[in-house]
């Protein structure tokens, strides 16, 4: 087994809202010098929430680093001493406006590696009601509800339609407990 790396400096580039940029120095155990970068990420819950018709319930939004409107499944990030379930038990019901009786933990992936710590606790969201209230999105998120048959969903992934990675991973974490 490989020795980890020396940490030898760490610099703090940018500490914001939802997660902070640093890079780090490092001696490999070759001996070999370097920088790396990169962003510091809570993490995020997401849901794979299903009708009782077996539709899924996603969410087209517009995404600031894609300059577009991404299809993706709901999802947010995880608040200061907060759990994943309780994150995405409140994001379920503020992007969407439903409420899900039955949950069932999927697993969790980091989301890009290569340059952030970030993970994704994934989760199936079954037996939803559709809340009376309006979702409470929050104001920076412009976000539209859309239905899907899991077969139509697969179409879209297949066609190239703009879908985040986050949420076509935990679409096939899901499939198997999806009706066809």
């Amino acid at each position: 087994m490989l020795e980890p790396p020396d940490r030898l400096q760490d610099k703090l580039f940018y500490r914001g809202r939802k997660f902070n940029f640093e890079v780090a120095r490092l001696r490999l155990p070759n001996g070999a010098i370097g920088d790396w970068e990169c962003v510091r990420h809570p993490g995020g819950a997401l849901a794979v929430p299903v009708t009782p018709e077996g539709k899924l319930v996603l969410v087209r939004q517009y995404r600031f680093a894609a300059e577009g409107r991404l299809l993706e499944f709901p999802a947010g990030t995880i608040e200061p001493n907060e759990d994943p379930f309780t994150t995405i038990q409140r994001e379920i019901e503020e992007e969407t406006g439903y409420h899900a009786d039955r949950w069932q933990k999927l697993g969790q992936f980091y989301l890009a590696p290569g340059y952030s710590d970030e993970i994704i606790y994934a989760f199936l969201a079954q037996d939803l009601k559709k809340l009376e209230t309006p979702p409470n999105q929050d104001e920076d998120e412009d976000i539209e509800t859309v239905l899907m048959s899991p077969e139509e969903l697969e179409q879209s992934i297949s066609n190239g339609e703009p879908i985040d990675a986050k949420s076509i991973c935990s679409f096939f974490l899901a499939r198997p407990f999806l009706s066809v």
